[in-house]
């Protein structure tokens, strides 16, 4: 055998070993591929339901935030009706109370002073 013919067969085993190795990282990325197609699938069975059930959740929270907000802006209509009807209020009782109650209290002076004055 020549030196020639030694080399061809070493270049020929070496071949034939890179093949055997290539062929078993061909089948590792194979079954791995199979894998990850399968998690995929799973989570996009998995996942379809939640995002729809997500999607009617915050809908949902949509329309009460809109009654609240609908709330609030009756809530705020009342309050300034109750704020201008009690003005309103105080401007029409304010006056006659304090005039009652001055009149109370000179009637009282007054009855104060007839009684020292009769008693005298």
């Amino acid at each position: 055998m020549s030196a020639t013919e030694l080399a061809a067969v070493i270049v020929a085993i070496a071949s034939v070993v890179a093949v055997v190795i290539l062929a078993f990282g061909l089948v590792s990325i194979a079954r791995t591929l199979k894998e990850v197609r399968l998690v995929v699938e799973l989570l996009r069975t998995e996942t379809v339901p939640v995002v729809v059930e997500l999607g009617d959740t915050v809908r949902s929270a949509n329309a009460e935030l809109e009654r609240v907000d609908a709330l609030v802006g009756t809530a705020e209509s009342i309050s300034g009706t109750v704020d201008s009807a009690s003005r309103l209020a105080h401007m029409a009782f304010s006056n006659p109370v304090i005039k009652a109650v001055a009149l109370a209290s000179g009637t009282g002076r007054a009855a104060r002073s007839f009684r020292r004055n009769r008693e005298r």
